[in-house]
């Protein structure tokens, strides 16, 4: 699990949820995660079913909905602090379906670890205006914190843009996720394959300079 990773989000796109994923799908994201706090459940499992369909070659997860997770078959879920315990998440999906939990701190880093889960999200890292509960932002060093006490995937979200993004890789994120800063724009595709060249060269710099 690295580079851009894709969240949707139908209030601040330009195109639509299916046409951001088809966009996604192209630039070669390795993860779409569904997420849409405002719809009825029906309508939920109706577009996820939708979505599922374009991520054949894509890990699909949910955002917070296990139930509509188990409904349409998805690759897993993300779940936040108040949302559903990772442990009865898992006990419904199974080993094989991957549960990424967000944390805020290295305590809930930690847990989340412990618990079992496949991926952290660490959020938000800069001030953000796409999720209104988001939270304080926690700044690239804890990035740094939880890298050096954690074994698993770290994705980064919150108010990351182009401009502020390579520091949030050099801090130790495995992947990253800039909403407003892709699906508000009109070439979806191509914000997204900028955030993955840069994802790509800054880690292939690491590389040849340790």
């Amino acid at each position: 699990m690295k580079g851009y990773y894709f969240i949707t989000d139908a209030d601040m796109s330009l195109a639509g949820n299916y046409s951001d994923v088809q966009n996604a799908v192209a630039a070669g994201v390795e993860v779409v995660q569904y997420r849409c706090k405002k719809a009825s459940t029906k309508d939920l499992c109706l577009e996820a079913g939708v979505l599922k369909r374009l991520c054949q070659k894509t890990l699909f997860l949910i955002n917070d909905r296990v139930d509509v997770a188990l409904a349409v078959d998805a690759d897993g879920v993300h779940l936040g602090q108040e949302d559903m315990p990772l442990l009865q998440a898992r006990r419904l999906l199974g080993r094989g379906k991957i549960i990424g939990l967000t944390a805020h701190d290295l305590v809930e880093a930690r847990e989340a670890e412990k618990a079992g889960a496949d991926y952290l999200g660490v959020s938000p890292i800069f001030a953000t205006q796409t999720k209104a509960d988001a939270g304080l932002p926690v700044g690239i060093r804890l990035i740094q914190e939880i890298k050096a006490v954690v074994g698993i995937p770290l994705i980064a979200i919150g108010g990351i843009t182009l401009a502020n993004a390579p520091d949030v890789i050099r801090a130790g994120a495995d992947g990253l996720c800039a909403i407003s800063a892709t699906v508000s724009r009109e070439n979806v595709r191509g914000e997204i394959q900028k955030f993955q060249r840069l994802f790509a060269g800054i880690k292939k710099q690491a590389l040849l300079h340790p």
